[in-house]
């Protein structure tokens, strides 16, 4: 359980991280409910209820909640097939109740059983889809603004397919505020003469040089000015009755409809999922260590979803990449992620006419960094290193996670990693005291702890393998458990094999219950099959 911290003890440093994430979520916000056939205040509605209500009531220190690009696809085929977005909120509304139920019954725990190498490598997939997706406006092209984990779009293409797209659609002014906004990011956390300034994030100072010189170059009349349609673009209402029809309340008279609960119940498990994956993941980053309970943070994601659906906003989970910025910025408490969402309510309706002069040139520059520091070579190296277990387990899970989709990249390395211990397991069912077979030799064969049916084929290997006039001691010293198929294999073994090959076999330390009886030497060979309970004798001496 998280030890509880006063909210306002680092707000020095919490509120500089919490300005970072709102300069990253502001336009993911806006690009996932465009992706997701959404009106975009319902992205900022989700960013803002993420921030400050599961902000509030969640327990991780670093993780951020908001609209996210894993549920994009879902929401999208959902809004179509329910034929109405008031509908889809009601499904989104039943979800949320769902993931506060899945609380209740502590189905977070769950969470418990992900591998740091699958979490690492889903970790590290994101970063590249970061990098791969942020390249595009980077140079001017914002075809591509699918959100942060999307590799397969909307339209049919592909990332893969928007890098090599944007070539033709190269905007000078952008690659310059891109690379001057990279270098001021690099150095400010390089140079010791900028230490003195940290209070001030090299984000936001990154994104003020860019709406400068852009604004610089509009003035002048340069060609190097960037267009409205690569800045950021909020809806601007003029009237209050404009605003409110902006907001969008679930339509509860679909109750009865089977559709809304079948999307309601996917939408809860995906993004509950989602959540957990990122809450681990969160809970790697902070540099305190700091364990969330995943059973509350389900209970504040259902919460946060109710009361975003309510108010017409996009249903959320934790996201990796908002809380890898807020980590990256020196976020110390929740405070920087209910900061960022009061930041995103403030923004939208007092200055959006000026946050709608942000060039999406700077904030790709942010989130490439971002990118790199969640798939930095050294993380490759480190699994690297610790041989194929772990490596194959972590790379399988990047691959999957930037070619299809975050579940299906966790899926398939846990899968990995399940068999890998499986193997594992099959190959730790026993051990010998020598390596090698000689005739005449005293072979070992200890058992492990426990054996199963798994370990069956390769037991029945080894004791093929046992030369002629060998002897034999199979020892279950440590084992407290042995299936009924090794058993009859053993019995087998001793009973009929050994002796057409003339290989003495003593079993010692069987336990009663194993209705195997111990053997004191060779020339009284006597197992009893485990249907009949033969009491058992303490062997002291090994003797053939």
């Amino acid at each position: 359980m998280s030890k509880k911290t006063n909210l306002f003890t680092n707000l020095n440093s919490d509120f500089a991280a919490g300005l970072v994430v709102f300069l990253v979520a502001l336009p993911l916000c806006l690009g996932i409910a465009m992706a997701s056939g959404a009106p975009l205040f319902s992205g900022i509605i989700s960013g803002v209820v993420g921030g400050i209500v599961v902000g509030y009531l969640s327990q991780s220190h670093i993780s951020v909640s908001g609209p996210a690009a894993g549920l994009t696809a879902i929401i999208l085929t959902a809004i179509t097939d329910l034929k109405a977005f008031d509908v889809f909120l009601l499904a989104a509304f039943l979800a949320g109740v769902i993931q506060l139920l899945l609380g209740f019954i502590k189905a977070g725990s769950i969470s418990n059983y992900f591998p740091n190498n699958v979490i690492e490598g889903m970790l590290a997939g994101i970063g590249i889809i970061i990098i791969l997706k942020q390249l595009p406006h980077a140079v001017g092209y914002d075809a591509d603004f699918e959100g942060d984990e999307a590799f397969f779009q909307n339209d049919g293409n592909n990332t893969f397919s928007s890098l090599l797209a944007f070539f033709d659609y190269i905007q000078l002014g952008s690659i310059i505020i891109t690379l001057v906004s990279l270098t001021i990011l690099i150095a400010w956390d390089k140079l010791p003469a900028l230490k003195k300034l940290k209070l001030i994030p090299g984000a936001l100072v990154a994104v003020i040089t860019g709406v400068i010189l852009n604004e610089v170059f509009i003035v002048t009349g340069s060609s190097l000015a960037i267009q409205k349609e690569h800045l950021v673009s909020l809806p601007i209402p003029s009237t209050f009755e404009e605003f409110k029809a902006i907001i969008v309340t679930p339509n509860f008279s679909s109750l009865t409809n089977q559709k809304v609960w079948v999307v309601a119940v996917t939408i809860a498990i995906v993004a509950s999922i989602e959540t957990l994956l990122c809450i681990e993941a969160a809970d790697r980053m902070d540099f305190q260590k700091r364990y969330t309970n995943p059973n509350v943070e389900l209970k504040a994601q259902g919460i946060g979803n109710m009361i975003s659906t309510l108010l017409g906003g996009l249903p959320m989970t934790s996201v990796v990449v908002r809380t890898s910025a807020n980590n990256n910025a020196g976020a110390k408490s929740k405070m920087a992620a209910i900061i960022h969402g009061v930041l995103l309510l403030i923004s939208v309706l007092a200055i959006p006419s000026i946050l709608n002069k942000i060039p999406l040139a700077t904030l790709a520059a942010i989130l490439l960094l971002v990118g790199y520091k969640l798939a930095k070579p050294a993380t490759f190296l480190h699994f690297w290193n610790y041989g194929k277990y772990q490596f194959i387990p972590f790379i399988a899970t990047l691959l999957a996670v930037v070619f299809t989709d975050l579940l299906k990249g966790v899926a398939l390395g846990i899968i990995i990693s399940i068999i890998f211990v499986l193997r594992g397991n099959l190959k730790r069912a026993y051990s010998f005291r020598k390596d090698e077979f000689e005739d005449g030799d005293i072979i070992h064969i200890d058992l492990a702890q426990e054996v199963s049916f798994l370990n069956k084929a390769s037991i029945k290997s080894t004791l093929a393998k046992i030369p002629e006039n060998s002897k034999v001691i199979i020892d279950a010293k440590d084992t407290v458990y042995i299936a009924h198929d090794v058993l009859d294999l053993i019995t087998e073994f001793k009973e009929i094999r050994s002796k057409d090959l003339n290989i003495k076999v003593k079993l010692k330390n069987f336990k009663d219950e194993y209705r195997l009886e111990n053997t004191e030497d060779a020339n009284h060979v006597t197992i009893e099959h485990h249907y009949d309970f033969v009491k058992r004798k303490i062997i002291k001496k090994e003797t053939f």
